[in-house]
């Protein structure tokens, strides 16, 4: 029987060759399990309709749910300290998230490193403008098991999914990206 993948408790020497060695045990499972890959995402998510809901548990004990957020443009994007695309990822999210904040821009961010990483997720968030949280398992609801990282969904105002991170190719986001796809989002009044 086949079981999803865990990350191993132990941390590889080099982030590099962990997410790679991970990406390539996550793409075996579902080789072998016989499910191609988009079954590994969440089928339910339909741009332009409602977003599923999400709750971001914060590091520092607040409780941010996607439901509560409408009227602002949302990012939500899931990483881990150990994924060295993410960590390339986020500081450029962050960027976004200041100069946009006054704008409605909210990004939320969802580790999927465990409570024995909870420092690094912690000097992580530090250098971040926009609050993180631990997801707590591979799986976010209706969006899902995160099996590839990292993944970003974009919410709009009316709480419709503007973005499906699984419908996409992994493409590394750039501020020429965002402005194409988040910027349109920001006026107010759309």
């Amino acid at each position: 029987m086949c079981r999803p993948w865990a990350r191993p408790a132990a941390a590889a020497p080099d982030p590099r060759r962990r997410a790679l060695l991970g990406n390539a045990v996550r793409l075996g499972f579902v080789a072998a399990c016989g499910l191609p890959a988009a079954a590994a995402a969440a089928s339910a998510l339909v741009v332009g309709e409602p977003a599923p809901p999400l709750v971001l548990n914060t590091l520092d004990g607040r409780r941010i749910a996607t439901q509560d957020l409408v009227g602002q443009v949302v990012i939500a994007t899931f990483w881990a300290t150990w994924c060295e695309p993410c960590r390339e990822e986020l500081p450029m999210f962050s960027d976004y998230a200041r100069r946009h904040a006054q704008d409605g821009l909210q990004v939320l961010g969802f580790s999927l490193d465990g409570p024995e990483a909870i420092a690094k997720v912690k000097a992580v968030a530090a250098t971040l403008s926009f609050p993180v949280g631990l997801l707590g398992s591979a799986y976010a609801g209706a969006y899902g098991r995160i099996w590839q990282i990292p993944v970003s969904f974009i919410i709009d105002r009316a709480g419709r999914l503007a973005r499906n991170g699984w419908d996409v190719a992994p493409l590394p986001w750039t501020q020429e990206l965002l402005q194409r796809i988040v910027g349109p989002l920001l006026p107010r009044g759309a």
